[in-house]
């Protein structure tokens, strides 16, 4: 219930954050400005807030994207996960960094005056994490006994996965060169160096995985800062 309370705050703050820079354009329109070309540097606030509030979960992303014509704009994204898994009588960690690297798309027509986005993006992501195997129960089909649980601490290091990412968003300037953004992303596993005792349960970056599916799904909401370079 806390986790939810906070996706719905985020929310609320987006959309009540998109009304105000939509009022504060229509005020601005007969203002003619110049478009402004740079380097957006910000960072994921669900991660954070689920550093601080989830049991078993630190992460942090760093993301960047530089504005190369009207439309289109150069992003990449770095980050850390630090993950426990802990169901399906088995308890596991999964540590690491990845990167993203790609482009996005902008399909918004802007007021005079504006610079918001609602955006297509395609990424490559790649990944090196390690695989704690704490604990799992010995399956049986013999209910006599409790079945038995074996404490195992092995890690596996040097795991690599990639995958392709399409992610659809919405970025708002919620103030001069301050931006909050929505997104969801669906990915595709393209490739994983697995242990082998067992599968990789979650990837850094790609979040988890499933034996019937390479696909797997994500969101982020995003604050970001412009560094302008130059206008035109």
């Amino acid at each position: 219930m806390r986790r939810k309370s906070i996706y719905i705050f985020f929310i609320s703050l987006l959309f009540c954050s998109s009304i105000w820079a939509q009022e504060e354009a229509i005020t601005d329109s007969l203002k003619v400005k110049d478009q402004k070309y740079g380097l957006r540097v910000g960072t994921d606030l669900i991660k954070l807030g689920r550093t601080l509030f989830e049991d078993g979960y630190t992460g942090f992303e760093v993301q960047g994207d530089f504005r190369v014509t009207k439309k289109w704009f150069a992003a990449l994204e770095l980050g850390t996960d630090d993950r426990e898994w802990d169901k399906d009588e088995l308890v596991a960690i999964a540590k690491g960094s990845y990167f993203k690297l790609g482009a996005d798309f902008n399909a918004y027509e802007n007021w005079e005056g504006m610079n918001n986005s609602i955006f297509v993006g395609l990424r490559y992501g790649f990944a090196t994490f390690s695989q704690e195997l704490v604990e799992y129960r010995v399956y049986t089909t013999d209910t006599t006994f409790p079945t038995e649980i074996v404490q195992s601490g092995e890690t596996i290091d040097g795991l690599t996965a990639s995958w392709a990412e399409l992610m659809i968003g919405v970025k708002t300037e919620i103030w001069s060169n301050l931006y909050l953004g929505l997104n969801v992303q669906l990915r595709h596993l393209v490739s994983e160096k697995t242990p082998d005792n067992f599968d990789n349960l979650l990837i850094p970056g790609f979040n988890r995985t499933y034996d019937s599916s390479d696909w797997g799904v994500g969101y982020g909401y995003t604050i970001s800062y412009l560094i302008p370079v130059f206008k035109k």
